[in-house]
C-alpha cells in the first residue's frame, strides 16, 4: 500500500515508526504546522512533524486543509490510503481522495467514546476496560464502519499516560495489519450500532477544578484521567496547586476539603463519600513534588480548607 500518514502528538509516533518499518510504502506525513513555543516564542512543530523532519520523510504542514493547494499536493502523491491517529477532523473532499479512503485509530470501542477524550473518559467514569477501534472515516465524526476493533483491561494505577501509552503502542500494529488485510480484501467490515453510542467531549478548564462535594472515588477517577496533562486543580490558602496523585481511603467522616490528617507521605482530605489522599500535587510557582517532598520545605495548616 502506498500510504500517507496524518498525526500530531506523541501518541501516534507508535504508529508511524511501525509503518516506516512495514512492507507499505510512507509516502508523506501530514501534520499541524510549527507554533511558537516557550519564553523564546521559538517555532516548533508537533512530535510527530519533528520526527518527519528527524528521518528524511516527506512533511506536510498545512494550514487549511480546505486549501486547493493542499489537495492538489495530495493528489499527486497518488497515495492507496490515509492513516490517520489522533489529527484533525478530515474535509470530504480530502478523504475521496486515495482508492481505499482514510481510516483512523481511536482509542475506545466504537461507538463508545466518540470525540476528542475517549482515554480521559473512559477513565473519568470508572471503567475497568477500553480499547481501540480502527474504522473508515466517513463525513461525521467517529461514525464510519468498523475495521478492526480489540479490548483491553484498564488497571487499577493507570492513569492518561500510563493507559494512553499502552492503547497507542498496541493499536500501531493493529492498524498496520488492517491496512494489509484492507489490501488483500480479507477485512470484515461492521456497521456501528447505533444504540451504544456515547460521547468523549474536550476537556475544559472549568471540568478540571475538583468538587469536594463528590466521593473520593469519583474525583480519584478524574485525577488519573487527566494526570500527567492537564491535571485536576483544587486551591489551598489562596494558591492554585495541580493534583496528579490521590487514593481512597474509607471512612464515615464527611467533610468535603477539610484537612482530615498530614501523614509524612499523603494528606487525607474530606469529600462527599470516604477520604481522598494526596500523593503527589504542583502548587502554583513550583515543582511537582511527592507530598513527602512537599512537606519538606512547605508546612500546611490543618486549619487550610481545600477548595479556598
Amino acid at each position: 500500500m502506498r500510504v500517507v500518514f496524518m498525526g500530531n502528538p506523541e501518541f501516534a509516533i507508535p504508529t508511524l515508526k511501525l509503518l516506516q518499518k512495514s512492507r507499505h510504502d510512507l509516502l508523506a506525513v501530514v501534520s499541524n504546522k510549527p507554533k511558537p513555543m516557550g519564553r523564546g516564542r521559538i517555532l516548533k512543530s508537533t512530535p510527530v512533524g519533528q520526527f518527519a523532519k528527524e528521518n528524511k520523510i516527506k512533511l506536510l504542514e498545512p494550514d487549511n486543509l480546505n486549501a486547493i493547494d493542499f489537495q492538489n499536493q495530495l493528489k499527486n502523491l497518488e497515495a492507496d490510503i490515509f492513516l490517520v491517529v489522533a489529527y484533525r477532523i478530515l474535509p470530504e473532499k480530502v478523504i475521496r481522495i486515495p482508492k481505499h479512503g482514510a481510516i483512523n485509530l481511536h482509542v475506545s470501542l466504537l461507538p463508545k467514546y466518540r470525540g476528542a477524550a475517549p482515554i480521559q473518559w473512559a477513565l473519568m467514569n470508572g471503567d475497568t476496560e477500553t480499547g481501540v477501534t480502527v474504522f473508515q472515516i466517513n463525513r461525521k465524526v467517529d461514525t464510519g464502519d468498523i475495521l478492526v476493533q480489540k479490548k483491553f483491561p484498564i488497571y487499577k494505577d493507570d492513569n492518561m499516560l500510563t493507559l494512553g501509552t499502552r492503547l497507542c503502542n498496541s493499536g500501531a500494529k493493529i492498524i498496520i495489519d488492517a491496512i494489509g488485510k484492507k489490501e488483500e480484501g480479507s477485512i470484515e467490515i461492521l456497521k456501528q450500532p447505533q444504540e451504544s453510542v456515547s460521547f468523549a467531549p474536550k476537556i475544559t478548564k472549568k471540568m478540571r477544578c475538583i468538587n469536594w462535594d463528590w466521593p473520593a472515588m469519583k474525583i480519584n477517577n478524574w485525577v488519573r484521567g487527566l494526570s500527567p496533562y492537564p491535571s485536576m486543580y483544587t486551591f489551598l490558602n489562596g494558591k492554585n496547586m495541580k493534583v496528579f496523585k490521590t487514593f481512597i481511603e474509607k471512612s464515615s467522616i464527611s467533610k468535603p476539603g477539610e484537612i482530615i490528617k498530614i501523614n509524612h507521605d499523603s494528606i487525607l482530605v474530606g469529600t462527599g463519600n470516604n477520604l481522598l489522599g494526596l500523593l503527589e500535587i504542583q502548587l502554583e510557582g513550583k515543582k511537582k513534588l511527592f507530598i513527602e517532598e512537599y512537606l519538606k520545605g512547605s508546612p500546611i495548616d490543618r486549619k487550610w480548607i481545600f477548595g479556598k
